[in-house]
């Protein structure tokens, strides 16, 4: 076995400050790992966890410059970091996922062309600059379609929904859709209309080891991922291998180090047989896998760990024949004490302050283990 790149005692450095970074934190630490985060937010739960902060923007040349030599390793909880961050960041330290991943999955036209490029299904898209270019994408994908920003956009926040039956007697606007997007470089996603949204959580490190869990069922309410199950019901294992191929194929073209989730589409085709359609790419640990930490041998967090140290990769395997996930959003949190009453619930709670609505405080995970 080639010798780690980065030891126990070492130190990661994690971009942001959220729940995300708040359990790579907690799962270096098991590793007998520092975890120093940098969030310009001085509430943000990760610093609870962790040995060093830093509160500083994410374009603060000389705070970056100090805390990049106070680490070993540099990962990051979200995408939407600044490029010149990413060099800065990439200058000094091993940075993983690297910048040109990050540049790649950052910007939702590059993404789709880079999976489209690689022949994987996806929706058919368009670029959409103006109101007469998205005039002229809705002529060549037509509707229902979703326009969506390029950048910046999450939890359904950055898109909208184009139907025909919303437009009335007076048709589609297409300024008004781009006004309320802030007219900012959007793109057209045609539809797809799926039987469930699914995805895949795998991991790959700097030799090309690759592994991963078992796709998992998503249910969204209000763009909001509420509910996981794994495995998902009614994908058969031909379509499972399917979808865990398309995530490695992905993997590889962007020499990814890390965990990424791929999420996709399960649809059926005229003939009846069952695919995938990929959605997006999140270049990180991602919320559709928080029931790995109960219910897998080695949770999304210590694989994304043991990813950017170098180290062995860990067992993706199920300790339970199926696992739920439910995220606790706003005011759901303050039935904790229900949850812990609960025979064989875990619960998360992500010392988050005010619970406001969308806001997600914490999750629970069942585990089945019977027959």
């Amino acid at each position: 076995m080639s010798k780690p790149l980065i030891a126990p005692g070492a130190t990661v450095g994690i971009i942001g400050g959220g729940q995300l970074g708040r359990m790579i934190a907690v799962a270096a630490a098991q590793y007998g790992l520092k975890a120093h985060i940098y969030c310009p937010d001085p509430d943000s739960p990760a610093f609870e966890v962790a040995g060093r902060r830093t509160v500083a923007a994410y374009d603060d040349a000389a705070a970056l410059q100090a805390f990049v030599e106070s680490v070993d390793v540099v990962t990051y909880e979200f995408e939407n970091i600044p490029s010149r961050t990413a060099e800065i960041l990439a200058a000094h330290r091993p940075l993983h996922p690297s910048a040109s991943a990050l540049a790649t999955t950052q910007d939702r036209l590059t993404e789709k062309s880079f999976v489209a490029g690689l022949g994987i299904p996806v929706a058919p898209f368009r670029a959409v600059d103006d109101a007469a270019g998205l005039a002229q994408a809705v002529r060549e994908i037509g509707l229902p379609a979703v326009l969506k920003t390029r950048r910046f956009g999450y939890d359904g926040k950055g898109q909208l929904m184009l139907r025909q039956e919303d437009f009335g007697e007076a048709g589609f606007d297409p300024a008004a859709a781009m006004a309320s997007l802030h007219d900012q470089p959007c793109i057209l996603e045609g539809f797809v209309p799926f039987e469930a949204e699914v995805s895949v959580l795998a991991a790959r490190n700097a030799e090309g080891r690759f592994s991963a869990y078992a796709p998992c069922a998503n249910e969204h309410r209000h763009h909001i991922l509420a509910r996981t199950v794994v495995p998902a019901p009614g994908m058969t294992p031909e379509t499972a291998a399917e979808a865990v191929s398309i995530a490695r194929a992905i993997a590889e073209a962007l020499d990814y180090v890390g965990v990424l989730a791929v999420e996709m589409f399960l649809v059926r085709g005229a003939d009846g047989r069952a695919g995938v359609v990929v959605n997006e790419i999140a270049p990180r640990v991602h919320n559709s896998g928080h029931w790995t930490i109960e219910g897998a041998e080695t949770s999304q967090f210590a694989q994304h760990v043991r990813a950017i140290c170098g180290w062995p990769l860990g067992s993706p395997a199920l300790t339970g024949r199926s696992v739920e996930m439910l995220n606790l959003i706003g005011d759901q949190a303050d039935d904790w004490t229900r949850i812990l009453a609960e025979p064989g619930s875990h619960l998360h709670l992500y010392g988050k302050g005010a619970a406001r609505p969308g806001r997600k405080m914490g999750h629970l995970t069942r585990v089945a283990t019977g027959a």
